[in-house]
């Protein structure tokens, strides 16, 4: 095995956020380092407002440090310009979020094609077709969200996710507005269809039985990483 292959395809250097209120600087996340593998999964915990989502924004690329870097599969995210660091995103990220973030023009088949589309895929609707058979929504190929339970649209929402075939996923709170039963057998769909593409996940949660899902916990506090464990 090379190298190569057993590389970080994360690695966070560093990473401090702050932002001007006023006349103070509030520190949302200081000098936060950590390492993440090809295959992982990661839980990030922590209490409310202790920088969690922001650590996630800010290895996705989707906010700024005020200090420190990000590499996402070697390659330094903040020395790319917006939408070079968006390009890299697209070929190399999925995301989960708490809010589902589903567009409600679209019925499920649609937003799930969207993402393949949008990178020239061929029979994005045979792709997206099966990856709705697959997280049991085959019924619901034309149905538009508010047409949907929380539950149904998380899934079109994971779905869509692994539609571009991602090395790496990010989740930030993917159980957070769902009940304790749907929530479980959203966490059960989400690592099964991790272990089946062999995706990294890094994972932003409250949620203790999905965290202990994961292989590693890392914990922030006041915005400094206090441990992280196994």
């Amino acid at each position: 095995m090379s190298d190569q292959r057993m590389a970080p395809i994360v690695q966070a250097r560093g990473l401090t956020k702050q932002v001007r209120t006023g006349a103070e600087t509030l520190t949302i996340l200081s000098d936060v380092s950590f390492e993440v593998g090809p295959g992982e999964a990661v839980a990030i915990l922590g209490p409310s407002g202790s920088g969690k989502s922001t650590l996630l924004g800010l290895l996705a690329g989707l906010d700024t440090p005020s200090a420190g870097r990000v590499a996402l599969n070697g390659v330094d995210l903040y020395s790319l310009d917006e939408d070079a660091r968006a390009k890299l995103r697209g070929g190399l990220a999925g995301f989960v979020f708490q809010s589902f973030q589903l567009l409600p023009a679209l019925t499920a088949l649609e937003n799930v094609m969207l993402p393949l589309e949008l990178n020239g895929g061929k029979d994005a609707r045979g792709q997206a077709e099966r990856l709705l058979l697959r997280v049991g929504l085959e019924a619901r190929l034309g149905h538009y969200p508010r047409q949907l339970s929380g539950g149904e649209q998380q899934r079109v929402a994971i779905a869509r996710a692994f539609a571009g075939e991602p090395r790496l996923l990010f989740a930030d709170e993917p159980t957070g507005n769902l009940d304790s039963v749907t929530g479980a057998q959203i966490i059960e769909l989400m690592f099964e269809l991790n272990r089946e593409r062999d995706t990294t996940l890094i994972l932003v949660t409250h949620d203790e039985a999905l965290a202990a899902h994961c292989g590693r916990r890392l914990f922030l506090e006041g915005g400094r990483l206090v441990r992280g464990e196994r």
